[in-house]
């Protein structure tokens, strides 16, 4: 048996501060929170609606306040950030092949956000 003893690296807690590879992954992963405030506050309003028209004025009252509006403009942006480094990251998962060439990253990025705004504007037409 030998007496050394083994090297252990020191892990500080704000590791992930040093590389902007990183902090951008950190930003995105954080974006679930807004989100899930946002999904709270939808399931509220669908029990309130479930509840009767008194429960869904103050629904729509509570989600008139700033700071829930102030929460989901930024889970919005989340969203799309979120969106954002998907679209970016989808042509190097799934490269996609027509008639055994690559298809371009732009046309599959472009192809997504032209998908997002079309169903985006069918949800606008339908509500």
């Amino acid at each position: 048996m030998s007496n050394r003893k083994p090297y252990v690296r020191e892990m500080k807690r704000t590791w992930w501060n040093n590389h902007p590879f990183y902090r951008l992954y950190m930003l995105r992963e954080a974006t679930v929170l807004p989100l899930i405030l946002f999904t709270l506050f939808l399931m509220f309003g669908l029990g309130s609606l479930v509840k009767g028209p008194q429960a869904w004025e103050s629904w729509l009252s509570f989600m008139a306040n700033p700071l829930v509006i102030a929460i989901n403009i930024v889970a919005l942006a989340g969203s799309l950030f979120h969106a954002h480094t998907f679209f970016g990251m989808f042509p190097q998962v799934v490269p996609v092949r027509i008639q055994g060439k690559l298809l371009d990253t732009k046309i599959l990025v472009l192809a997504q956000w032209a998908a997002v705004a079309f169903i985006s504007v069918i949800v606008l037409f339908i509500v």
